[in-house]
Parts: structure tokens; C-alpha cells; sequence
């Protein structure tokens, strides 16, 4: 109950203030939010499987964020930036359909 409490505050929150995103940070937003995103599905299949670990979770979201956003980095830095950040979405983006596979598997069986 804790977490939707808090998604609900946090898009509350965000609805109110509306923020803006700084210019530099613009290009990173999107891949966090996709390593984010991994993080979370992987997280909800672990709790369906019973292996949930709240500190693995928290791990995972943060490295995911930390390394995806540093390899858009360096590719920003070597001038493909474009290309790092299409392989970073193309390998996160399997990672949540393959996790999302195993959710629906394991909720509906199929």
C-alpha cells in the first residue's frame, strides 16, 4: 500500500508544481526512466517468483539509472550519442518484455 501511496503523492506532486527538466539533463531522462521501468518489472517478477530482495531491488533500480545514463554519456562524449542510447533502449527495452513475459505467464498461465 506504501508504494501506490507514493506514486499517487509523486504524480500529485508533479501534476501541482509541474517541473521542468534542465536542458542538460534532457538527453538522460528518457533512459533513466527505461532503466527505471526495467527495474521495477524485474522487481515485480521476483515478488510473483517469492525471491523478492528489497536491497537487490534498490540496487538494481540504481545502477540500471546510473550505468544506462553513463553510457549516454560517454556516447554523447565520442559523438554517438545516438547509437549508444538506441542499444541502451533496444537491450533494456528486451529485458522488460522478457520480464513482462514471465509476469504474464505466471499470473495467467499462458
Amino acid at each position: 500500500m506504501i508504494p501506490v501511496l507514493g506514486l499517487v503523492v509523486g504524480i500529485v506532486a508533479g501534476l501541482i508544481w509541474e517541473p521542468s527538466v534542465p536542458t542538460w539533463l534532457e538527453p538522460y531522462l528518457p533512459i533513466a526512466v527505461i532503466a527505471a521501468l526495467d527495474a521495477v518489472f524485474g522487481g515485480v517478477r521476483a515478488a510473483l517468483e517469492g525471491i523478492f530482495n528489497d536491497r537487490i531491488f534498490v540496487v538494481s533500480f540504481l545502477s540500471n539509472v546510473v550505468v544506462a545514463a553513463l553510457i549516454v554519456f560517454l556516447g554523447n562524449q565520442l559523438g554517438v550519442g545516438s547509437q549508444l542510447t538506441t542499444g541502451v533502449v533496444v537491450v533494456l527495452g528486451l529485458r522488460i518484455f522478457s520480464n513482462v513475459a514471465a509476469i504474464r505467464r505466471h499470473l495467467l498461465g499462458a
